[in-house]
């Protein structure tokens, strides 16, 4: 058997199916979404089995969203721990067919102690889907499995559905990077993403005054090995930047007479900057824009005294 061409048909049958499932998702989603975000509670997701794996990984990547969720096992929580559970929470229940018993049973349960329940299951007229506040239907024709028994189709489709969910939530809560990293603070994902400007600048600036003559331009330019220099007026104030372009361009204008122009005479007026308690994240997005591998920092956004030098270098060096 060529398993190239199987693993190539699985592929292609569970996006197919993904896609149909994608398609019927309706204000069902909105109501999802606005049920979640406006209460007071907590979101339990709870399933059982696979559909249970499922189900701890969206509670996961709910509550490293800003999403206060956790999961509960179904089968666990019929023998004590539906003390997990509060009035007012969200509960989300897993289940492909609607019918797994355990989930079934902690229905009443779930309704006495006062929460909303979504069902996100294959079977809209399932037992389950019919006692639940809403239904996030992602049901599938079809399983991967040539059998058609083991989990495979419907389990990535309840997989999709509960990141669809996480997405639509990050969006409705304004979500942003630096959110993203009060709850991943180890690791070098959270270390990138909790990285000030203060952390990796540079405070040993080079720096010229406007009359400064081209040699000891070069000059500086080299011993700070940043690739530019700030260039102040004689009152201290920095007025523009020269970089290594800048100083090919000056030696291609300026020919022979090159050694005798300053640096009023070729340096770019004004510099772009960032405040010194941004994120070296926008950093890196303003860098991208402006097509630029170095930034003066300031204390404030306004400011035009530049305390510090952010190098695109030392950003990449840190993010090894």
């Amino acid at each position: 058997m060529d398993f190239i061409a199987r693993a190539q048909e699985v592929f292609s049958l569970e996006v197919e199916e993904l896609v149909n499932v994608g398609k019927r998702i309706g204000n069902e989603m909105n109501e999802v979404v606005e049920l979640i975000y406006n209460t007071k509670g907590k979101v339990v997701i709870t399933g059982i089995g696979k559909t249970g794996i499922i189900g701890h990984k969206i509670a996961s990547s709910l509550a490293s969203t800003g999403t206060q969720a956790v999961f509960l096992n179904a089968a666990e929580a019929l023998h004590g721990d539906l003390g997990v559970i509060q009035h007012g929470d969200v509960v989300i229940a897993l289940s492909n067919s609607g019918s797994s018993q355990e989930i079934l049973n902690i229905i009443a349960p779930i309704k006495k102690i006062g929460c909303s329940l979504v069902a996100l299951t294959g079977n809209p007229k399932s037992p389950l889907a019919k006692e639940a506040d809403i239904v996030l239907n992602a049901g599938v024709e079809k399983e991967a499995c040539p059998l058609g028994l083991a989990p495979t189709t419907s389990t990535t489709a309840a997989l999709l559905m509960g990141d669809a969910l996480v997405v639509c939530l990050i969006d409705r809560r304004g979500f942003k990077a630096e959110n993203f990293a009060l709850y991943h603070p180890g690791g070098a994902l959270g270390r990138r993403l909790l990285t000030r400007v203060k952390d990796l600048m540079r405070t040993d600036i080079p720096v010229v005054k406007d009359t400064t003559p081209f040699k000891d331009i070069i000059y500086e330019v080299s011993s700070k090995r940043l690739g530019m220099t700030t260039v102040q007026d004689s009152s201290n104030q920095s007025i523009g930047i020269i970089t290594d372009g800048d100083i090919r361009r000056a030696i291609f204008k300026f020919d022979k007479e090159v050694m005798n122009v300053t640096a009023a005479a070729f340096m770019t007026a004004g510099f772009k900057r960032i405040p010194v308690s941004a994120m070296v994240t926008d950093a890196l997005e303003m860098m991208d824009i402006y097509k630029i591998m170095n930034l003066a920092v300031v204390e404030k956004e306004d400011s035009d005294k530049v305390i510090g030098i952010l190098a695109m270098h030392d950003i990449m060096e840190f993010r090894k």
